[in-house]
């Protein structure tokens, strides 16, 4: 399978709310460049990148979480990364059941 094919499978495996929300994450970041490459970790992560990684996305029983490399933050002027945490590598957004996207 092509990492296209391997998170199509992934986010199908996922039939409650946590395949639905990487469902429309997916469709977000695609959205926001037509030049992003899907691409997938060999851990069994999905991957987004253009010229580098942008994010890689992870879902977990409670929660999905985007990671950011340091290079491909969004600009975050409500402070919304982290919730607050002091990481110095890279940043992330956790989606937990009902957040918006």
């Amino acid at each position: 399978m092509n990492p296209s094919e391997r998170i199509d499978h992934l986010i199908a495996e996922l039939a409650d709310w946590l395949g639905k929300t990487s469902a429309r994450i997916r469709e977000s970041i695609l959205a926001a460049d037509r030049e992003i490459i899907e691409e997938w970790k060999r851990m069994g992560s999905p991957v987004w990148s253009h010229d580098g990684i942008i994010t890689v996305a992870n879902t977990h029983q409670d929660k999905v979480t985007l990671t950011f490399s340091p290079r491909g933050e969004p600009p975050d002027p409500d402070k919304l990364f982290n919730a607050g945490s002091k990481a110095t590598r890279g940043e992330w957004w956790r989606f937990f059941e009902g957040d918006n996207i």
